[in-house]
């Protein structure tokens, strides 16, 4: 199994688990909380199809990964990604964020440039700003984030059953009869495949995430200078649509937006049938 070593803790290395697959153009892709690398499967398989050299990797604390106590924010979390992108010395590189995967794209272009992106892809992005602050209206009450941490300490496993329901839109893409089955677009199975990788996550860092949801990248987007595909679902309930990804083409030079309707947070799963698409014709144009 392939690891880069970005850090120490006491007696041991601080190890990030990737995967390197096929040829071509390099696209990195950065999952979302609280999931790993695997989480990309729908969309692999497709882009080594397509030609591409694929490359996935768990953040530290989250899947094959070393679970350090400390280097949950952004700053840390985009040094890591920094190193991988070293030690694998790419070039005209795609980097393509997920959901929290989005915050190390914003800050990777915003602190150490494009040298080395050619382009970037934001699905269901945490930026520009989540906390609502007098001079961020459309973000969201502390209080919210505060439950979070408090439902994580209580019971973390209840907590990411919760969390997946309203991550996957459950009520409305699971279908209970069996002509809805036929049309759902997630599976029980696939439900409690997310919530098996998630508990096998670092407690800690499965906290001390939270915190970083709050990082402030309203200084990062501008001095991102590389076209970038935008693509949220206008039925999300994790990162509402208006306080994230509405905002951002006029954050954004040379950037585009892509709603789809219906769409929940984890459109990269339940609408790879659009998403995909969107993907390759960017990447193709």
């Amino acid at each position: 199994m392939p690891y880069v070593t970005v850090g120490q803790e006491n007696s041991a290395t601080i190890d990030l688990y990737y995967e390197d697959l096929g040829t071509g153009q390099p696209l990195v892709l950065i999952h979302g909380f609280p999931l790993n690398g695997h989480s990309w499967e729908k969309q692999v398989l497709v882009l080594l199809n397509a030609g591409y050299r694929v490359i996935t990797y768990d953040r530290r604390g989250f899947g094959n990964s070393s679970q350090p106590s400390f280097g949950y924010d952004y700053d840390t979390f985009t040094a890591d990604l920094n190193v991988l992108m070293t030690q694998l010395d790419l070039q005209d590189a795609v980097l393509v964020g997920f959901s929290m995967g989005t915050g190390e794209v914003t800050r990777y272009l915003g602190k150490y440039g494009s040298e080395r992106v050619q382009k970037a892809v934001l699905i269901a992005p945490v930026p520009p700003f989540l906390l609502k602050t007098d001079d961020n209206p459309e973000g969201v009450y502390q209080s919210v984030f505060d439950g979070i941490m408090k439902a994580i300490v209580e019971d973390r496993p209840a907590y990411f059953s919760a969390f997946f329901r309203e991550f996957f839109n459950v009520d409305v893409l699971l279908g209970d009869s069996r002509s809805e089955r036929l049309r759902q677009r997630i599976s029980n199975d696939a439900i409690q495949a997310s919530w098996n990788v998630a508990v096998g996550a670092s407690a800690k860092g499965t906290l001390d995430c939270v915190p970083s949801w709050l990082t402030d990248f309203r200084d990062d987007l501008p001095r991102i200078d590389v076209p970038t595909l935008i693509i949220h679902g206008d039925s999300d309930r994790i990162l509402p649509l208006e306080s994230t990804a509405a905002r951002l083409p006029k954050l954004i030079k040379n950037s585009q937006l892509v709603v789809i309707p219906g769409g929940p947070h984890a459109i990269n799963w339940t609408h790879a049938d659009q998403v995909n698409p969107l993907l390759l014709d960017f990447l193709q144009g």
